[in-house]
């Protein structure tokens, strides 16, 4: 009698009964699930914090969750190529969210060659602008741009059941991937709109619990101005010190908050850099008195030598040494914050 109670009290609550089965492919989105799940559900992470995204064979059990999946975000073929066909192979009766492919999501293209350019900054940073969070205020305060566009949950509609959204618009993704970053996690900004969308898509599947969803996801957009204003403060004093990285990865994080790189080591985190490109990037280190070398934990720093007398700095974009889940995201950006200055001191 008492397991029969237990199973209609499931039941009837809805919550535990409805809500979907959820695969992120890594970490920092992973993150953001997490904190607009809340206490409702958690989660599965396709690719655990260490490994990289870019090429990963999964477990059993990582393949069992995607298997079992209703609802699965990703960065995109971009990020993680192999990902795209286990997808259709093994969730193939699953929304799967290719989160870089959004039209809220704000893109940068792949920056060519070891040096960069200076990006032009409409965002702000510093001034009035930032103190009020102007930046995030007409387009973020009550979530409202995604109202509008998800109140009734058109684009899910009668696309949603056949992924008609995610289908002619991104069938393979090559022109997009080739020409975009995927590291667009590392913007706030991005993860603060994809925060709403994973709460419609959310409500989509379970409408009996769309207000916490939305509570969740506001809760979190709210959070990402605090954490602006944390990463802000770390990283003012350092601005316009040049630095170079292993290679070009958190372009999203510069961008945003005024503090870019002078160039990159190697053109993709799996490529060795030719001696051509190491003599282009000394060069320009000298020349601008580049004082710091980011690299990643999974990297030998021992080729950055190459660049002469510079201070090296660790940072890492994936939360490769953090604990999975909802906290992940703001410690992610607080700590990359903390390494660029502290190399830059």
């Amino acid at each position: 009698m008492r397991n029969l109670v237990v199973i209609f009290g499931v039941c009837a609550n809805g919550a535990w009964a409805e809500v979907p089965r959820v695969s992120v492919d890594i970490a920092p989105v992973h993150s953001i699930v997490a904190a607009v799940m809340g206490e409702l559900g958690q989660p599965d992470l396709i690719v655990p914090p260490g490994a990289s995204p870019h090429g990963y064979s999964m477990r059993p059990s990582e393949a069992r969750a995607l298997d079992q999946a209703d609802l699965v975000f990703w960065m995109g073929s971009g990020l993680s190529p192999w990902l795209e066909g286990s997808i259709e192979s093994l969730a193939g009766d699953a929304t799967a969210l290719d989160l870089l492919a959004r039209p809220e999501t704000q893109v940068l293209e792949v920056r060519d060659g070891a040096t960069f350019e200076a990006d032009d900054h409409d965002h702000g940073h510093g001034g009035d602008d930032h103190d009020d969070h102007d930046d995030h205020g007409d387009d973020h305060d009550d979530l409202d741009d995604h109202g509008d566009d998800h109140d009734d949950h058109d684009d899910h509609g009668d696309d949603h059941d056949d992924h008609d959204d995610h289908g002619d618009d991104h069938d393979d993704h090559d022109d997009h991937a080739e020409v975009v970053d995927p590291h667009a996690w590392l913007d706030p900004e991005n993860a603060r709109a994809w925060a709403a969308v994973i709460a419609d898509e959310l409500s989509v599947m379970d409408p009996d619990n769309a207000a916490e969803y939305a509570r969740n996801a506001a809760a979190f957009s709210n959070s990402i101005n605090e954490l602006t204003d944390e990463v802000e403060a770390i990283v003012g004093p350092i601005r316009g010190r040049p630095f170079v990285v292993f290679h070009d990865a958190y372009h999203y994080f510069e961008h945003r908050f005024d503090v870019e790189a002078v160039g990159a080591i190697s053109a993709t985190d799996a490529a060795a850099p030719s001696a051509a490109r190491v003599s282009e990037l000394r060069d320009k280190v000298a020349s601008l008195g580049a004082v710091c070398a980011l690299t990643e934990p999974q990297f030998n720093p021992a080729i950055l030598d190459a660049l002469g007398e510079v201070k090296l700095g660790e940072v890492d974009p994936l939360g490769a040494t953090l604990e999975v889940g909802p906290d992940l995201y703001g410690q992610l950006l607080t700590n990359m914050a903390a390494s660029i200055s502290n190399c830059l001191k």
